[in-house]
């Protein structure tokens, strides 16, 4: 009766936490766009100073790193932008253009540090009421049960009674 309990308590939990799986990618996707939307203006204007001046992008990269100590230092860190707006660019189209359930499926697209992280401060579970949202707590509700039956049932293996034979 514990055990049945106590998976269906593991169900339970599952259902709660992968139920929220949509809410995340949204609230992630929706931090992405702006991270990609601040990222491309700088890019840009750094294309329009360089364009000021008749030079190209990577012209410019050159010649900030030969211009001292602090502008080599400023030329890495343009470049290391420029990759990570790319990056994060392509990214955002990838989310942009999956369900839910191919966003789960995937998962590898959430790989940025600060916006995962910035987006778990900020983010509030919300109640699972579309469809995806309800089969990923149904998922969730299987996963767990099955999960945490198997460790109970290691678990009584391990440490439980034995019966004595008579």
């Amino acid at each position: 009766m514990i055990v049945r309990a106590l998976t269906l308590a593991g169900g339970l939990a599952g259902a709660a936490g992968l139920s929220q799986f949509p809410e995340f990618s949204q609230q992630y996707t929706q931090r992405l766009a702006g991270k990609v939307e601040e990222l491309t203006r700088f890019v840009a204007e750094f294309d329009a100073d360089a364009q000021a001046v008749g030079i190209s992008r990577e012209a410019a990269l050159v010649d900030l790193d030969q211009s001292g100590a602090i502008g080599a230092r400023r030329s890495q860190t343009m470049a290391a932008t420029i990759a990570r707006q790319e990056r994060l660019s392509t990214a955002l189209d990838n989310l942009r253009g999956a369900d839910p359930f191919s966003r789960a499926i995937h998962a590898n697209a959430f790989t940025d540090g600060e916006v995962a992280r910035g987006t778990l401060d900020d983010f509030k579970p919300a109640m699972p009421l579309t469809f995806e949202g309800i089969v990923f707590a149904v998922a969730g509700f299987l996963a767990g049960s099955f999960i945490f039956g198997v460790i109970l049932r290691i678990l009584g293996m391990l440490f439980g009674r034995r019966r004595k034979a008579y």
